[in-house]
């Protein structure tokens, strides 16, 4: 049977014009090349050798994607944000980018309809292209520092619901509760049926949560506290966090902008510095309206959990609890954890954390590096209150002072910004590379467990 002519790739694209002449040609190549991936479906004998040819149009396509953002994506957030004037989220702004640039970057929609596969294994990969470009967003230091306030700025929903919680002193926001006790306000997991795993959705209660325990200024000090789960092994006991919700990764509902990067530039960021309150984002001068925060570790604190711990003031914990980071057995970046576990527990042991699944136990040496204090589970709400108070018992204004002060030294603003750059552009690789989806096969089983 005679082979059917395949029209050839086209060449490469000479990109070192203006902003919409180089839109204009990186387009048109990106387009050319989805032309072709249409016409080369995998079928039959061949899907192989068809699947290895796609991949290499992706990424021929991937890298003039990449020229063309390293040389203009700081005009294109210009274009967006009215030269700074204006702040977009980082969902906001990939919105945004796409529908301006549709062949470049994937719109919502297309996002949407590579969710509705149902399976990680199944996606082409267009969120790729986002972390390029929030990659090369957040390596130019004037648009990265201006997108990580906006980041830092009140969510619209908390912002909306602040005079309800205000009111009644509690609210339920699916997965996750938010209460004020005294003068502190705990922000309380609950994703009972995944163990208090974090995914899309209760990423974005929690961040909200935050921001309310923010926002309330009768509120001196924030709790970070998991709920209790049905599971028969845990009995009705409060579980801290178990991390990424390895079940949604599997099926494919995971986002690389709304968890994975949001979820570092807002809701760990928030803990971490703050509200950003002012206008000047492109000063280095820490004022940020923040609270000094309390993580209360019950059963365990899995990967994100324990990414947690590293970005609270004290933190407290069962005797038989443990943290872990088991980024090598899941095989993607643990957020900004690679830049603050080192701190606490030393370049070593972060390391055996990271590459080999070191467990830290909270009544060991090497725990105790992690958690501040150990309480019998009865004690534990006790010892909240009690630390709670003790962090404030200068008043607040030194509290805050002196954890400003400590953050300086240890996490200047520059660093995170340059650490979160190199971070969205290798969680997105580590995302759609084909070994992750083996090591879900391999250590979690996903055929046994639904959405």
């Amino acid at each position: 049977m005679q082979k059917l002519a395949v029209r050839p790739a086209p060449s490469e694209p000479n990109l070192a014009s203006s902003l919409a002449r180089d839109a204009e040609a990186a387009s048109n190549y990106a387009a050319e090349i989805e032309a072709l991936l249409d016409a080369r479906r995998p079928h039959g004998a061949r899907a192989g050798e068809q699947r290895a040819e796609a991949a290499t149009l992706r990424a021929r396509a991937r890298a003039v994607k990449e020229r063309f953002f390293r040389r203009h994506a700081a005009a294109i957030y210009d274009e967006l944000t009215g030269h700074c004037t204006r702040t977009l989220r980082v969902a906001e702004l990939l919105a945004a980018a796409s529908h301006r640039y549709p062949a470049l970057l994937p719109t919502p929609e297309r996002i949407a309809a590579e969710r509705a596969l149902m399976r990680q294994s199944a996606k082409e990969g267009h969120e790729l292209d986002q972390g390029l470009f929030v990659g090369q967003i957040l390596a130019d230091e004037r648009t990265g520092m201006h997108l990580i306030h906006a980041m830092l700025k009140p969510k619209r929903d908390a912002l909306e619901r602040l005079p309800e919680f205000q009111r009644g002193g509690s609210l339920d926001l699916g997965a996750a509760k938010v209460e004020r006790k005294g003068r502190a306000g705990h922000v309380i997991l609950s994703n009972p049926k995944f163990l208090n795993a974090e995914d899309d959705r209760a990423t974005a209660a929690l961040e909200t949560a935050v921001d309310l325990v923010l926002l309330d200024e009768t509120i001196d000090v924030g709790v970070l506290r998991g709920g209790s789960v049905p599971h028969p092994k845990y009995a009705g006991r409060r579980v801290f966090n178990a991390g990424v919700n390895l079940t949604h990764l599997y099926y494919g509902q995971i986002s690389l902008a709304e968890f994975f990067i949001e979820r570092e530039l807002g809701l760990l960021h928030k803990i971490y510095r703050g509200h950003f309150r002012g206008e000047s984002y492109d000063e280095q001068f820490e004022d940020y309206v923040e609270k000094p925060w309390i993580a209360a570790v019950e059963a365990f604190a899995i990967g994100g959990g324990c990414q947690l711990l590293c970005v609270t003031d004290r933190v407290i914990a069962e005797p038989d609890s443990y943290f872990n980071l088991p980024a090598s057995k899941e095989g993607f970046i643990p957020g900004a954890a690679n830049l603050r576990l080192p701190r606490l527990v030393g370049i070593k042991l972060a390391r055996e954390g990271i590459f080999f699944e070191r467990v830290f136990r909270a009544d060991t040496p090497e725990g105790r590096m992690i958690c501040d204090e150990v309480v019998p589970a009865a004690e534990m709400d006790a010892a909240i209150e009690r630390n709670a108070l003790e962090l404030v018992r200068s008043g607040l204004t030194s509290a805050v002072a002196n954890r400003k002060a400590l953050r300086v030294a240890d996490e200047p603003l520059e660093v995170f910004r340059r650490y979160m750059a190199t971070y969205a552009r290798q969680q997105s690789l580590c995302l759609y590379d084909p070994k992750l989806i083996d090591n879900l096969d391999r250590n979690w089983n996903p055929g046994r467990r639904q959405m």
